[in-house]
């Protein structure tokens, strides 16, 4: 649909003629930015259809131009986007410049986000599919239709017979209010992008110290004498983010050393570039801490004081010696040896990693052995070191904490009888009548409360659906299926997907966009796309990957016939009679929720990881006054935030009324509690195998006990003395909840949180890091081999696990790779992000400026080769995958790629198996740039712990086409 201007791949920018002109003209970077908003309109004017629904326009008369503070909607930055309103019409925007985040910087797709929320390829009006064809309806016809359905299947098969897949593009309160209505519907078949994303970072991470989230922030970076990113391409991923690693390299001259099996964009700026097998990551980690251990450079009184089960990592690292870690990764000793000594000399150093270290069947081992390499370094709770865990979506990290998930509730509570009891005094509700929400499964003679049990993931909803019956451990099968901002062409296995769309009984998409949900199907009825507006349409709060809360201001009001999130799930619950219920604590004007009422009932239940301290009022002021924080340690010198940080990263404790700063480093015992300082958590004992499980002899700054300590209880406060400190309000909502056994996360007065600062000692106690998790299939991590792998050599050496069921879905490892499919498919196939598309893709390739950038999907491949199979540049190839599927893409031949190795971007969809979709998306709704998914050849494969989807080692074949 665009104009191309050279046949082929692209190997840079295409610039359209638009884009041409602008650049040609003389004008600076905030002239160019502000122009850009204005003119983008004028591009998507080039491609209207007759009958479309136009946007308003400014007057000609002209107007007040109002200046809207948001943030962009793509990466987990938080840049701040400054949009230009004039009569209610968005015209111009800049980035932020006092924003402590980008600095006044975009990157491509930030620039353009003015597009994304304007743009003439939006879903306009709810629509339904009539005998294959989409046609208009209102919004009553489509909640009473959809409503009618969903309540059949509930009576028919259960509530957990209705998926609710949530999103990442939620703002936090519409995060909290999608999973606390999917608990009054009665189900924990809820969850969203981060299963997909980071999962495997949340366990891991959380099951050694405590939280599962960035423990720095990219700011901080800037404190670093060394940066070692494995798994990431930032220069791509999270553009902004660069300026802070660049700043470190400079300033600090931070060696920065890149390991991926890609040549990326990153590693064209490394001091060492380490290329290495894809899925070997654990082996190339012990590869390094072998030399480190064999040199005593490890850090030996941060371990003993804060570490236990160190012993345990060290007999496994000794297996890892340089001649077993180059067979299996490929890496020379002598270049990890290199890289050990440099880290081991460049303290603190941070360690970075993002989805390529997150996305397969051995994900948790991965994250936790980066974690054991720092841990060993010492580089834990100290400004520039910690582990910098880069999300991909703009609130990831904020729906995750806001539970938007299969296994807990809001604030990683889990599900629990005593987490659910907790949630219902949040909400005043009568847990007996939420209890009857859920079903009751009779199964071999015992009754299982759904209530309790895990729900199906993401990554699994297809098997949900087609999976016999007698398998599952639910009730019955997915019958309908909610799709609320997702991209399905972000997941594997797309063939069986499109089958189990066609098998459901209900098919609905939210979605600003149709997204490929709308045309991968053959559906002919049964299936709905209601309009959502992007969050430049309403106001809230987002969380960066950070942990820091940002307030967005609502930029215009909703166009077309969109509704906001919470309007929409407001009307659903209308429509199952539980509004009253729902939204007792919360305001509703007109059919909207009052957005701030939704963030101070948060505030009132997620003691767990700090998200009571930022009310809406605390988060306003931080937006206002931006120029007030300090650019690397992001906190407010002077004015009225003087002391805070900037965002308030979680934990920020207590009530708002506590003005707790908020915790910029996580664990970093140099600095008091009541000022950001912390301990490691005590999340999991005080005592293992007679050992001590608690920091020994190590506290934070000021703190009244002077060694290790477990979790804050009120009996724990009576034992100390310190219950006197409570107020007489405190300590009766203390009483009402469990009198001596209440603990930190369960009072909701924050009243033991308060009392345990006062005396400058976490609520959440102050034990060690555990290098061994003795709750995981590998307590210690272990290099596995991949389920599709080329190494049959290395099968028997590092064998996958069992076959076994969990998540509710019977899972295949051994069964999987006991099969040899290297003859047939011999390329390791990986993949990963471009600069220019976000995600799956549908809103940036919806995006003129953007897609006029890359208008072809295609497969990178190494000259060797493709000179083997006779494969040229530019030229259509077919890939193949194990598993039956192929797709047909354009050929890119480089050395970005290493030998054996081919390489995909996932962003792209609207193309099956060498089929062009367009003509099923409705009218004028089509993206600019279609093309074949990735995820179409991406083969089965699931994290050993959260079910996480194996995408970066997986196997296929490559022929001309």
């Amino acid at each position: 649909m665009l104009r191309k201007k050279t046949n082929g791949v692209a190997k840079g920018p295409r610039a359209g003629s638009l884009l041409s002109s602008l650049a040609a003209k003389t004008m600076d970077r905030r002239g160019f930015l502000a122009a850009s908003g204005v003119t983008v309109g004028g591009l998507a004017a080039l491609s209207l259809t007759p009958g479309r629904v136009e946007a308003a326009t400014p007057s000609t008369g002209g107007g007040e131009v109002i200046r809207k503070k948001s943030v962009c909607t793509h990466c987990s930055v938080g840049c701040t986007v400054m949009a230009e309103v004039q009569n209610g019409t968005w015209i111009g925007q800049e980035p932020g410049w006092d924003s402590p985040f980008n600095l006044g910087a975009h990157c491509a797709k930030g620039a353009s986000v003015r597009e994304h929320a304007h743009g003439e390829r939006r879903l306009k009006y709810p629509m339904k599919m009539v005998g294959g064809q989409w046609q208009k309806i209102s919004w009553d016809e489509a909640i009473n239709e959809i409503g009618d359905k969903m309540l059949q299947i509930r009576e028919e098969s259960g509530p957990d017979s209705v998926y609710w897949l949530g999103s990442a593009k939620f703002s936090n309160e519409g995060s909290y209010l999608f999973r606390k209505f999917a608990a009054y519907w009665g189900t924990n078949n809820v969850d969203h992008q981060a299963r997909i994303c980071h999962s495997t970072t949340v366990a891991g991470v959380a099951n050694t110290w405590g939280y599962g989230a960035m423990t720095n922030s990219y700011n901080d970076i800037h404190n670093s004498k060394a940066i070692f990113l494995i798994g990431g391409n930032p220069a791509e991923a999270h553009p902004v983010s660069l300026l802070h690693l660049l700043k470190a390299k400079e300033e600090n001259n931070a060696p920065l050393i890149v390991c991926d099996p890609r040549f990326t964009r990153t590693a064209a700026h490394a001091d060492e570039y380490v290329r290495f097998r894809p899925g070997s990551d654990v082996a190339l980690v012990w590869g390094l801490l072998w030399h480190i251990f064999e040199n005593s450079w490890e850090d030996k009184e941060f371990i003993r004081t804060r570490v236990y089960g160190m012993d345990d990592i060290r007999q496994e690292v000794k297996k890892w010696n340089p001649e077993e870690v180059e067979r299996v990764t490929g890496v020379p000793g002598a270049q990890l040896e290199r890289v050990a000594r440099t880290l081991a000399n460049n303290r603190p150093g941070t360690v970075i990693w993002c989805m390529g270290g997150t996305q397969h069947t051995n994900g948790n081992n991965n994250t936790r052995a980066y974690c054991v390499l720092q841990l060993a370094l010492g580089n834990m709770g100290a400004p520039g070191g910690g582990t910098n865990i880069f999300r991909g979506h703009d609130n990831v990290q904020g729906a995750t904490d806001l539970g938007v998930l299969a296994d807990t509730l809001p604030g990683y509570y889990g599900l629990a009888a005593g987490s659910w009891a907790h949630w219902a005094r949040v909400w005043e509700e009568d847990l007996d009548w939420l209890k009857g929400r859920f079903a009751v499964w009779d199964k071999d003679g015992k009754s299982r409360a759904m209530m309790n049990e895990k729900g199906i993931p993401v990554s699994r909803w297809i098997d949900g659906v087609l999976e016999a019956k007698e398998n599952l451990e639910q009730p019955d099968n997915t019958r309908a299926m909610v799709l609320w901002g997702h991209a399905p062409n972000s997941q594997t296995r797309m063939l069986e997907m499109k089958e189990a769309m066609e098998k459901l009984d209900l098919l609905v998409v939210v979605d600003p966009f149709p997204t490929v949900s709308a045309v991968l199907h053959d559906r002919k009825d049964g299936a709905y796309l209601l309009p959502a507006t992007t969050q430049f349409e309403t106001s809230g709060s987002v969380t960066a990957s950070n942990r820091s809360l940002q307030w967005r201001e609502k930029v215009v009001e909703p166009l077309f016939e969109s509704k906001v999130d919470h309007e929409i799930i407001k009307l659903f619950a209308d429509k199952f009679g539980f509004t009253d219920r729902m939204f007792r604590n919360i305001a509703i004007e007109g059919n909207e929720p009052v957005v701030e009422d939704i963030t101070r009932e948060f505030n009132r239940g997620m003691w767990t990881i700090g998200y009571t301290g930022q009310s809406p009022e605390r988060l306003k002021k931080h937006m206002a006054n931006q120029h007030h924080f300090d650019k690397t340690t992001l906190r407010a010198v002077g004015g009225p935030c003087d002391g805070d940080i900037y965002g308030l990263p979680w934990p920020s404790w207590g009530t708002p009324e506590m003005n707790h700063p908020g915790t910029h480093v996580l664990y970093d015992m140099s600095l008091p509690v009541s000022k950001g300082g912390l301990t490691f958590r005590a999340r999991f004992g005080v005592e293992r195998n007679g050992e001590n499980l608690l920091a020994d002899g190590v506290y934070s700054k000021n703190s009244e006990i002077k060694d290790g300590y477990p979790e804050f209880t009120m009996q724990m406060l009576m034992d100390l003395g310190w219950d006197g400190d409570l107020t007489a309000e405190e300590r009766a909502s203390i009483d009402a909840v469990a009198g001596p056994e209440t603990n930190w996360k369960t009072d909701l007065s924050g009243g033991i949180q308060r009392v345990a600062i006062k005396h400058e000692c976490a609520p959440f106690g102050n034990a060690k890091a555990r290098a061994i998790v003795w709750n995981f299939p590998d307590p210690v991590p272990l290099h596995r081999e991949p389920l599709y792998t080329n190494r049959r050599d290395l099968v028997e050496d590092y064998p996958t696990y069992e076959d076994k069921t969990f998540w509710r879905v019977p899972t295949l490892y051994e069964s999987i790779q006991k099969k040899d499919f290297s003859k047939d498919f011999p390329i390791i196939l990986t993949s990963g992000r471009l600069v220019e598309y976000e995600g799956g893709g549908d809103e940036t390739r919806s995006n003129p400026w953007l897609a006029e950038l890359q208008q072809d999907m295609f497969i990178e491949v190494n000259p060797r080769d493709a000179n083997n199979m006779n494969i040229r540049d530019g030229k259509d190839v077919w890939v193949s995958g194990p598993e039956g599927a192929r797709i047909k893409v354009k050929a890119m031949v480089t050395e970005r790629v290493g030998e054996g190795v081919a390489f995909m971007p996932f962003h792209f969809g609207g193309h099956l198996e060498g089929k062009d979709l367009r003509d099923k998306y409705p009218k004028g709704s089509d993206p600019y740039v279609l093309g074949e998914s990735t995820n179409t050849v991406q083969t089965y494969g699931y994290d050993s712990v959260t079910q996480m989807q194996e995408t970066k080692c997986t196997l296929c074949s490559i022929m001309p086409a």
